[in-house]
């Protein structure tokens, strides 16, 4: 369907991709995944025909349709309501139902048969082109993407970039192209339109193309992972789960491989250096100099995972309670957010606030930094210092400021050597940390934000879609930066992934209260799908005839089953406590770990070692155990 054969590509002398190949067939469902900078958006518009290839081959078939979406569709502007432009993707159809209107017309005045015919074939054509139902899927595809009924008819120059994007997606959607591809499609939606988009692109009877950081999205489409890495492209079958697995499988191969041929060129020049100046060896030691010359090295493998090697270490430990939330009323103009809400946030909560787009999430993290209004009070907790990270603060940087200077300004107390490993981190190391921040792309300008975040040394984060322009590389550092954070954070993402890594709370915001869920976002997950099939359950029930109700006496049964439950609540409580002591064992095991005094002892060394692999091995064990406990609670429920 589209061919690249032994392409290259390159910007100022630069190669993005070198003798590079790619075979794209039709029903495939591709994640196309890689580091910022390596060239995935370059790909997508070699692929869409706006990049012309400096070499090699580019072949598509004849006809073939390919949709794209990308940034620069935010350029667009119309006056038109977003139901119009969205129909804009049925351009043939709208053209012939005008031809139809202008015949109907005519034939107010004339009745003649070459008219009616014309009229026929027209509505004929009309018909087989599902003219009668194109509004129908317009607004199915747009209130999909989180539009309301209402908002179809408002004009598309009132609504804000992210929601402009979503009518660009319906209509690229609603083209059905023989090729769909979306750079980042899930930075626009939440959590119940990504939901929505994985079931619609999943049925997708054409080719779809996805470079997106979420995980579960990927998880949940693709059929096979396509790796942009070294100016090659490489091709695994299976989703982005399944790549994680073989990609290091062949890393382990390739790294085996590696030190195999070191160790023989090695072993290979020492033959050499020792038989280069003997006249009767010379030949020999020629020989081999000349073999090696011609070996083809293999690559070590560079390692993807980042080194994670500072931490968020607040100033100061703030009291057990951090915020009391008293919400009155807030409202924009007739639209009532919230409604006598209250909430609670204590000292070491990893709270995740999801859900749709206009529930007022970023509206709460505003109010409970201090930015935004309302009717009612959020009382701060004894000795608190808040940091607040929001997608308009990456318009707050000093564009003339070096990477460094930017971090500096966020801590002036700090060394320049504890401000670069602040930057290495955040993968700005070596000469890149000096970089001006105006030749950032929006990623990187996103990393430095963290990065002054950090350095901040708060003890309360507030994060509003922290994962945006993150690559997956980027993501993961966050993850291990904020898992390793011993304060507090609230933060609003639609990254599955992100939330069930950091997440010990979830909440979300229905009927203008705020609703929590005390666990993590995969036991949300699961009491979710629980509670909507209690709920299907009793509509069922309310829609059968009554049963006759007969008083029933507590068995010993019944007995039984409160006295099991109480028994598992205290082993769960039990189990908590101990995972929370071997966290603590474990954290001091590996402080003691990278001791010089421990070290540099080597049997001293040994036993810490051993020491600390024991507590892992508790904690998972534990950990595992409690999984257990759990799933019996919830089945005593």
């Amino acid at each position: 369907m589209i061919t690249l054969h032994n392409f290259d590509f390159g910007f100022g002398g630069r190669y993005l991709f070198h003798e590079a190949s790619w075979q794209i067939n039709p029903g495939e469902k591709i994640g196309l995944i890689g580091a910022n900078g390596t060239g995935k958006s370059t790909l997508l518009r070699i692929i869409s025909g706006e990049y012309k290839i400096d070499s090699g081959t580019y072949t598509k078939l004849r006809d073939l349709s390919i949709g794209f979406l990308n940034q620069d569709l935010l350029s667009f502007s119309s006056s038109e309501n977003i139901l119009d432009v969205a129909m804009g993707a049925f351009e043939s159809v709208l053209k012939l139902h005008l031809e139809i209107e202008e015949i109907l017309e005519k034939l107010k005045h004339d009745h003649s048969e070459e008219l009616l015919h014309l009229l026929h074939d027209k509505q004929t054509l009309f018909d087989h082109a599902d003219g009668y139902t194109i509004q129908q899927k317009a607004e199915a595809m747009l209130e999909g993407l989180g539009f309301s009924t209402k908002d179809l008819y408002r004009p598309y120059s009132e609504f804000s970039g992210g929601w402009r994007m979503r009518v660009m997606l319906a209509k690229i959607m609603l083209q059905k192209p023989d090729v769909l591809m979306l750079d980042e499609p899930t930075n626009h939606l939440d959590l119940p339109s990504i939901q929505w988009i994985e079931g619609y692109l999943r049925e997708y009877t054409g080719t779809v193309i996805l470079v997106s950081h979420d995980r579960y999205f990927l998880d949940n489409i693709v059929d096979r992972i396509v790796e942009v890495a070294n100016e090659q492209i490489t091709i695994y079958p299976g989703n982005y789960t399944f790549y994680m697995g073989e990609k290091e499988l062949r890393n382990e191969l390739q790294q085996s491989q590696f030190e195999n041929q070191q160790q023989y060129i090695k072993e290979q020049q020492k033959l050499i250096d020792r038989f280069r100046a003997k006249a009767s060896k010379a030949k020999m030691a020629q020989s081999r100099i000349k073999k090696l010359d011609k070996l083809e090295r293999v690559e070590e493998v560079s390692s993807t995972n980042a080194e994670v090697s500072i931490r968020l270490m607040p100033e100061s430990q703030p009291g057990k309670v951090i915020e009391t939330i008293h919400i009155k009323d807030k409202s924009y103009d007739t639209l009532n957010i919230f409604h006598n809400a209250e909430a609670m946030i204590n000292r070491g909560d990893k709270i995740a606030l999801i859900g749709a787009n206009g529930k007022g999430k970023s509206t709460l993290l505003r109010m409970i930094n201090g930015s935004e209004s309302f009717d009612g009070k959020i009382e701060d907790g004894y000795n608190l210092k808040k940091s607040f990270y929001a997608q308009h603060q990456l318009e707050g940087l000093n564009m003339n400021n070096t990477i460094i200077q930017e971090l500096q300004e966020a801590d002036t107390k700090q060394t320049e050597n504890y401000v670069r490993s602040v930057a290495g981190a955040f993968l700005f190391g070596g000469e890149d940390a000096f970089k001006p921040v105006k030749v950032l792309s929006g990623g990187e300008k996103a990393r430095v934000a963290l990065g002054k975040l950090v350095l901040s040394r708060a003890n309360f984060l507030i994060l509003d879609e922290p994962t945006n322009h993150l690559d997956m590389l980027s993501v993961n550092v966050l993850i291990r930066v904020l898992q390793e954070f011993e304060g507090t954070f609230i933060t609003v993402s639609h990254d599955r992934f992100f939330i069930s890594e950091i997440a010990n709370k979830i909440w979300w915001i229905e009927g203008g209260q705020i609703k929590e869920y005390p666990g993590t976002y995969s036991e949300y997950e699961y009491w979710r799908t629980n509670q909507a099939n209690k709920s299907k359950e009793i509509k069922k029930e309310k829609a059968a005839p009554a049963p006759v109700q007969v008083k029933q006496q507590k068995t010993p049964v019944d007995e039984g089953k409160a006295k099991e439950k109480k028994k598992l609540d205290q082993k769960l409580k039990q189990l908590e406590e101990k995972i929370e002591t071997l966290k603590q064992k474990k954290a001091e095991g590996e402080q003691k770990l990278s001791l010089p005094s421990v070290y540099g002892d080597q049997k001293l060394f040994a036993e810490t070692l051993a020491a600390f692999n024991n507590v892992a091995s508790q904690l998972e064990t534990t950990n595992k155990e409690w999984e257990q406990v759990f799933e019996a609670l919830e089945k005593a429920d």
